[in-house]
Parts: structure tokens; sequence; C-alpha cells
């Protein structure tokens, strides 16, 4: 098992890595719509998806994976009426259809609106 820690994304919020290589996966840890260069979240639902998905493409590519690799998606919604909007983002990002759950929560870190968790393949 390898962890993974990336600049190019925000740092944890808590004791675990950004991601972990294991085997041939990698299990990436939930992001909400930190800015690395700001570590503060973005305002707004629409700019909190994107930078989530460009925080998620930064953690792939340094795991040795990318967008095309992600098998599995967990998305946490605080908003119900946000799923719409989310998937018309989400089909921009992430043109394949991997499996996928949504879960409606109360809430989540630092009034995040979203967080979202992928596994990819390694393809190094």
């Amino acid at each position: 098992m390898k962890t993974v820690n990336t600049t190019k994304a925000p740092m944890p919020v808590g004791p675990y890595s950004q991601a972990v290589i294991a085997q041939n996966l990698v299990f990436c840890s939930g992001q909400i719509g930190i800015d690395p260069k700001t570590n503060k979240l973005v305002d707004g639902f629409n700019k909190q998806v994107r930078q989530i998905f460009e925080n998620i493409k930064k953690i792939l590519q340094v795991s040795g994976s990318g967008i095309n690799q992600i098998v599995k998606v967990t998305v946490y919604l605080t908003n119900s009426g946000d799923f719409e909007t989310f998937n018309k983002i989400y089909e921009n990002y992430i043109k394949h259809k991997p499996a996928r759950t949504t879960v409606f929560v109360e809430k989540l870190p630092k009034k995040a609106l979203l967080e979202v968790e992928v596994i990819a393949i390694n393809v190094t």
C-alpha cells in the first residue's frame, strides 16, 4: 500500500491521505471544493463541483491514473435540489459511466455543499 499526497490538490483536513494505492486501484479520499492555492472553499455549488473534479484529476495524475480510469464514484450532496446540476457538470468531466452512488447528507466539513470520492484503476 502506498499513500499519495500532492500540493497540486488541497491537503487533507484530517488525519488521512489524499489517496491510497493498493495493488492496481487508487482510492481517492473524499474531496470538497477547496482551492489548493488559497486553501479555502470556493463559493457556490457549480464552482465547488468543478474544483472537486480538478482536484481529483490532479490526485489521480500523481497516482498514475486519470479520470478515464475511474470505476466508482460516491457523491455526498447537502441539497437534493442540486442533483440535476451536479449531473450536468459531472458529465463534462466523466464521459464514461462508472458505477456511482449519490447520498444526501445533512452537512459536510467546512460547510461544503458536496463531497466526492472515487476509486480508479492505477495504469502505471
